[in-house]
C-alpha cells in the first residue's frame, strides 16, 4: 500500500509472478474502475499514505486508511492503528465530527472495502450509512470471506460504490494479509546480509558484521512490519540473537519463532527472554525452558520440523508476514519447500572468498542449472555503504521447488 505520489506501485505477487488477487469477490467491471477521475486517484493516494502509518501496528488486521472529501476539501481522515481499535472509516468520521464538519453527501475514499460484520468493533458499513455518505471509493475488495458483502450492502442502500482505484498499491501494502486469506499461510520474507561474493559468514560462523549499521537499522524496519521473526537453532547457538526490534520506534514486538528439532535452545538464550517466543520442535519440549516460552511439536514423517505445517499454524494465529533471519540450512529448507516468497538481501562492500558460508544450503544439491531458482527483481537501493536488493521468487521456481 505504498502511496508515493499518484503512480500505482507494483502489484502484490504470489512469490514473484502469480498475482495475489485483491478483488476475487468483485465484479470484473470494477477492476477497470471505469469512469473514475484523476481526483479519485489523488484522494486514494492520500488514503494509502494514511494506511502506511499502521505499517508496524495493525496485525493481524490489514493496514487501512480513509479520507472523507466533499467539493475538493478534506472533511476528515484516519487510519486503522491496531486490532480492537477504530477502523479507518470510523476514525475518519470521528475526525470530521471533531472538526465540526457535516459529512452528509460526501465521498469516502478507503483502501479496503468497508467491513459488514460485527467483530471486535461494529461494522463500518453501519457508520457510513448513519453518517449520510453518498459515495464510497475503495481500492480493493476485502479478501476475508467473513467480511464479504460490505459493498453490496452499501449499494443496496443507495450509496454509489466504486472499487479498484490504486488496487495494486493497496494489495502490495497488505501482501501478508492477502496471503493468509487466500493461501492459508503468511507471506515469507527472508532477510540476508552477505558480501559481494555471496558469503554470509566465515567457515567458523563469524558474521558480525558484514554490513553497516545503516543496513542493520534498515533490517529492523523490516522486522517491525512483520508479525513474526523466524530463525533456526543453529543461529541461536552461534549468535545468541535477541531478534526483537530496537533500531526503529515501534509499540509492538513481533513473535519470535525458533525452529529447533531436538529442543537444544538454551534456557538462557536471549531470544527466549521475556516470553513472546515460540519454539517449534520435532519432539518433546525442553524441560529447562521457562514457562513463559511456548513450544509446539510439528514433526513430519522424517522426524524433522514440518515447515509447511508451521506456516499453516502461524496463519491460524493471525500471522500475516514472517521475517526470516536464519542461516543457510534453514534458508535452504524453506526455499526447497517452496515457502520463500521474497528476499531482502543486504550486500556489503567487501569480499570474503572461500571457504565460507553461503546463503542457501540445498540438500540435495541441484543436479542441473535448469533447476536453479529464478528471481524477479523488485528494487535495488543504496543503504549507507551497502546495497539492498529486494527480489521475489518467481512463480515457476516456487512451484517446481514445492513439487520436488
Amino acid at each position: 500500500m505504498s502511496a508515493s505520489g499518484d503512480a500505482e506501485p507494483s502489484a502484490a505477487l504470489d512469490a514473484g509472478g502469480a498475482r495475489l488477487e485483491p478483488d476475487k469477490q468483485g465484479a470484473g467491471g470494477e477492476r477497470a474502475a471505469r469512469g473514475l477521475s484523476g481526483d479519485d486517484r489523488r484522494w486514494m493516494a492520500h488514503a494509502l499514505a494514511l494506511a502506511e502509518r499502521g505499517l508496524f501496528t495493525t496485525t493481524p488486521n490489514p493496514r487501512v486508511g480513509c479520507v472523507i472529501v466533499r467539493n475538493g476539501a478534506v472533511l476528515g481522515e484516519g487510519w486503522h492503528q491496531r486490532a480492537g481499535e477504530a477502523h479507518a472509516e470510523v476514525a475518519a468520521l470521528a475526525d470530521a465530527h471533531g472538526k465540526g464538519h457535516d459529512v452528509r453527501g460526501a465521498t469516502v475514499y478507503v483502501t479496503l472495502e468497508p467491513c459488514n460484520r460485527h467483530g471486535r468493533t461494529p461494522p463500518c458499513v453501519d457508520a457510513l450509512l448513519v453518517a449520510g455518505i453518498t459515495r464510497v471509493v475503495a481500492a480493493m475488495h476485502d479478501p476475508n470471506p467473513e467480511q464479504a458483502s460490505g459493498a453490496a450492502r452499501l449499494r443496496a442502500s443507495g450509496i454509489s460504490v466504486d472499487i479498484g482505484v490504486l488496487e495494486s498499491a493497496a494489495a502490495a501494502l497488505n501482501v501478508g494479509f492477502l496471503s493468509r486469506m487466500q493461501r492459508g499461510r503468511p507471506w515469507v520474507r527472508s532477510k540476508i546480509a552477505a558480501s559481494l561474493d555471496g558469503r554470509t559468514a566465515l567457515l567458523s560462523g563469524e558474521s558480525q558484521w558484514i554490513t553497516s549499521a545503516a543496513a542493520r537499522a534498515d533490517g529492523h524496519a523490516w522486522r517491525a512490519r512483520a508479525c513474526a521473526v523466524l530463525t533456526g537453532v543453529g543461529t541461536v547457538l552461534h549468535d545468541d540473537p535477541q531478534l526483537d526490534v530496537r533500531e526503529v520506534p515501534t509499540t509492538r514486538q513481533p513473535l519470535r519463532v525458533i525452529v529447533d528439532r531436538h529442543g537444544d535452545t538454551p534456557a538462557a538464550a536471549r531470544v527466549l527472554a521475556g516470553g513472546n517466543a515460540l519454539v517449534v520442535t520435532a519432539g518433546a519440549r525442553n524441560g529447562a525452558w521457562p514457562p513463559t516460552v511456548e513450544s509446539i511439536d510439528l514433526h513430519d514423517h522424517d522426524g524433522r520440523v514440518d515447515l509447511d505445517a508451521l506456516m499453516r499454524e502461524l496463519a491460524r494465529r493471525g500471522v500475516n508476514e514472517v521475517h526470516v533471519e536464519a542461516g543457510a540450512k534453514l534458508n535452504g529448507a524453506l526455499l526447497r519447500a517452496g515457502l520463500v516468497d521474497e528476499l531482502v538481501v543486504y550486500v556489503g562492500n567487501s569480499l570474503i572468498g572461500d571457504p565460507a558460508r553461503g546463503m542457501f544450503e540445498l540438500n540435495p544439491p541441484l543436479a542441473s542449472l535448469e533447476d536453479r531458482v529464478g528471481l524477479d527483481w523488485t528494487s535495488v537501493e543504496r543503504i549507507g555503504d551497502d546495497l539492498r536488493i529486494v527480489a521475489r521468487v518467481s512463480r515457476q521456481s516456487r512451484n517446481s521447488e514445492a513439487a520436488g
